[in-house]
């Protein structure tokens, strides 16, 4: 094996992808790219129980590609900073081409229409 295919490193571009090979967890993350959202958000704006959101957020978390926090009986998610330069890059496009997808648009409208003070409350 060449010391050039010993030092290619994809594991980190491989595990992203695996993660994003699913519809649900893509509309997710275009959420997360307007800001942290807690898991009743994503119930609401995707229409999902709290058991498939939680277990979806679980394949994102575990990938690296959100990071969570608790506040009290609460667990609001983020992106994650990305360490990779290739993750990096290929979350920034994927990102950045969401704001064209019609589903995505409207996962953002309804977002924005369930979201208030005390939304998770």
């Amino acid at each position: 094996m060449s010391a050039a295919i010993k030092s290619l490193d994809v594991r980190s571009a491989s595990r992203l992808f695996k993660a994003l090979g699913d519809e649900t967890r893509l509309r997710i993350v275009a959420l997360l790219s307007h800001g942290e959202l807690c898991v009743c958000h994503f119930e609401s704006a995707l229409a999902l129980t709290q058991s498939n959101t939680s277990r979806q957020l679980a394949v994102l978390k575990n990938a690296g590609i959100v990071e969570a926090r608790r506040d009290a009986s609460w667990v609001y998610y983020r992106l994650a900073p990305q360490l990779d330069e290739v993750c990096k890059a290929q979350l920034k496009a994927l990102v950045a081409t969401f704001a064209r997808r019609d589903v995505l648009r409207e996962d953002v409208e309804r977002l924005l229409r369930s979201r208030g003070p005390n939304a998770c409350r």
